[in-house]
């Protein structure tokens, strides 16, 4: 089964023809996706795609836009996260790079998002960006205080950070950065990822794989992830597909396997 487990169907880069791209997934066999929130103000948008019996969905604010939501309290999206087609928390984290919120603020409305996976039970899906040292430094003392599921959304930060999420029992996704020509440091960390913690994702409408890079992304491209993934791995096309859906089940476990 293929499983985008990040697209952000909502986007604007979609309004022209939203349905043709849901069919050329579906026609490229991918059996599920995960609709990923960005901002609480746009989250009736993102839900209304989990209408679909195929696509699930997300509830969280993106660092970029905590600026936006800076009172946020974990008990909104408790609330929000009761509805049957939310099986996530985020995405959310902090994003150093382009600073879009201040740093505090980004913190502080991550700390919400955890408190809120803490609660529910539903995994956090986490951003991170030049953030590394504070990252790991908030999941250690978040996860003393009570254990939560994650996962590493397109990993691309260091191997230090890897290393303590790993510890943490973190999951990763790989994106289509790991057919940039430029991206040996990603495809390291990709061999290094623990074999039965790893998911695969477009990010769409950003980050086309080869051949497809500079492109708009769509989740019909996830296969040539997933081809990536399995080069990396030293795995069969067929294996990876396996791992990849069993550790997907495992993460967002409030998705029932479809019957085959």
């Amino acid at each position: 089964m293929l499983i985008d487990s990040h697209v952000n169907l909502h986007a604007p880069q979609f309004d022209e023809d939203r349905d043709e791209v849901i069919a050329r997934a579906r026609a490229a066999g991918i059996a599920l996706m995960i609709n990923i929130s960005d901002k609480i103000s746009h989250f009736q948008k993102v839900r209304a795609l989990a209408d679909h019996a195929d696509i699930w969905c997300t509830v969280g604010v993106h660092p970029h836009e905590a600026k936006d939501e800076a009172d946020l309290q974990p008990q909104r999206l408790i609330d929000l996260a009761a509805d049957p087609r939310i099986v996530g928390i985020g995405e959310t984290g902090l994003d150093f790079h382009y600073d879009l919120s201040p740093r505090d603020i980004q913190a502080k409305v991550f700390r919400a998002h955890i408190a809120a996976a803490r609660v529910t039970g539903l995994p956090l899906v986490i951003h991170t960006r030049e953030a590394d040292g504070v990252m790991g430094d908030i999941l250690e003392q978040e996860f003393a205080t009570g254990p939560f599921r994650m996962l590493m959304h397109c990993y691309t930060s260091g191997p230090d950070l890897a290393a303590r999420a790993a510890a943490l029992g973190a999951w990763f996704s790989v994106s289509g950065i790991a057919t940039f020509k430029v991206a040996e440091d990603v495809r390291a960390l990709v061999r290094a990822m623990p074999e039965d913690r790893i998911i695969v994702e477009t990010d769409c409408p950003y980050l086309a794989p080869v051949p497809h890079r500079g492109r708009r992304n769509e989740p019909a491209y996830l296969p040539t992830v997933l081809a990536k993934t399995a080069e990396l791995r030293g795995w069969s096309f067929a294996e990876a597909e396996a791992r990849t859906e069993a550790a997907f089940f495992a993460l967002f476990d409030k998705i029932s396997r479809p019957a085959v």
